[in-house]
């Protein structure tokens, strides 16, 4: 009996902590993110080849046919069979509609990798992109998509394993003694250099050229083309990835401590930052498999919630939970409005504006360490 009382205690112990973390700014940027997400969703599935109205979009959007009807989200969820659908909406939800969905769970995933390797290595340079993650899983995408096609709802998964190999590679090669941040930062443009390479090798054993052309857009990183099969195979570990990282707040407020101070509170410091790391790795795989490589964004949006909420990884986790869709979704739009009718890959917007903010960040810092 005692035992459950203390059990019962702990939980709305940690449930008031959660809440206590609410705060007024976490709360307005939030809101802010949603609204500006369903904005910029409305603007999305607005235009195309088939043209519509704003209004029109919202109607088709909010249509009783797909909201109340089981068979649609059967559909979506599973793969089954549409029911049948008026024109304006079935374009609206079946092919407009995803990609405004797969971008919110790709700026989910690469925000909350951003901000877990930015604690786990203690450097605010880091990312998925620059420590190399992105490159690795990027190959075995890649390799999966030109050689072994049939294989493609495991993407993730070898994502995942792309992604871990090059993490891996980048702290052997920055390891000694210890890591610095610009030993890591080089040791991720090092694998960079070497995994794109090899993923540019891989378009000489690409007999179909439909495949190098999505492959390439692939590679730059774009959304254009994705349907509800890419939510499907992103959707389970993006809640995983995101829910994971949220438990591993604490874990990740301590690592930012120093080794010292967070082993003299008891954590096992190294279990701790390869674990999260894992998590990391998946998030950003998962955005991958879907999305391609989008570059800088991961380095982007935690610093833009830090300015906002503080440093306390509690908050400023729940921040990039929301705060990535919507500025995902925003530059998507823009990658599909700049050269209409023709469409920038979303990863040459993130590139445009994330490479100056990486080069204003590196001068920023008083003391990058030794190398």
């Amino acid at each position: 009996m005692a035992s459950e009382t203390r059990g019962a205690t702990d939980v709305l112990s940690r449930a008031r902590t959660w809440l206590g973390t609410f705060d007024g700014s976490l709360i307005g940027l939030c809101v802010a993110s949603v609204a500006v997400a369903f904005v910029a969703g409305l603007l999305q599935v607005s235009f195309g080849a088939y043209s519509m109205t704003i209004l029109e979009a919202w109607q088709a959007v909010f249509d009783p046919k797909v909201l109340f009807s089981v068979q649609a989200w059967q559909s979506f969820f599973f793969g089954t069979e549409l029911p049948e659908l008026p024109k304006r909406t079935l374009i609206v939800w079946n092919i407009r509609m995803p990609r405004v969905i797969v971008a919110v769970l790709a700026g989910m995933c690469l925000a909350v990798s951003g901000a877990i390797f930015q604690a786990v290595t203690r450097n605010e340079l880091a990312s998925p992109f620059i420590l190399g993650v992105s490159s690795g899983a990027g190959l075995t995408v890649l390799l999966t998509l030109v050689l072994f096609s049939s294989l493609a709802p495991f993407l993730p998964l070898f994502a995942a394993i792309g992604g871990s190999i090059a993490f891996l590679l980048v702290y052997m090669i920055a390891w000694k003694g210890g890591t610095s941040p610009v030993r890591l930062v080089l040791a991720g443009v090092i694998v960079n250099m070497v995994f794109t390479s090899l993923q540019r090798g891989l378009f000489f054993f690409a007999d179909d050229l439909g495949v190098v052309q999505s492959a390439l857009a692939w590679i730059t990183g774009s959304l254009t083309g994705v349907g509800w099969e890419e939510f499907r195979i992103a959707v389970i570990p993006t809640l995983a990835a995101t829910l994971l990282a949220l438990a591993g707040a604490r874990q990740l407020n301590l690592l930012l401590l120093g080794e010292e101070t967070a082993n003299s509170l008891g954590m096992s410091v190294e279990r701790v930052r390869f674990m999260l790391s894992a998590v990391a790795i998946l998030a950003a795989s998962t955005a991958i498999s879907v999305a391609g490589i989008i570059g800088f964004f991961g380095l982007v949006v935690p610093h833009i919630v830090r300015l906002i909420v503080g440093s306390d990884y509690r908050r400023l986790l729940i921040g990039c939970v929301f705060v990535g869709p919507a500025l995902m979704v925003v530059a998507d739009v823009g990658a599909r409005l700049a050269l209409n009718p023709a469409q920038v890959p979303v990863g040459v917007v993130t590139g445009v504006v994330g490479g100056p903010y990486f080069l204003y960040l590196m001068r920023r810092q008083e003391q990058m360490g030794e190398i």
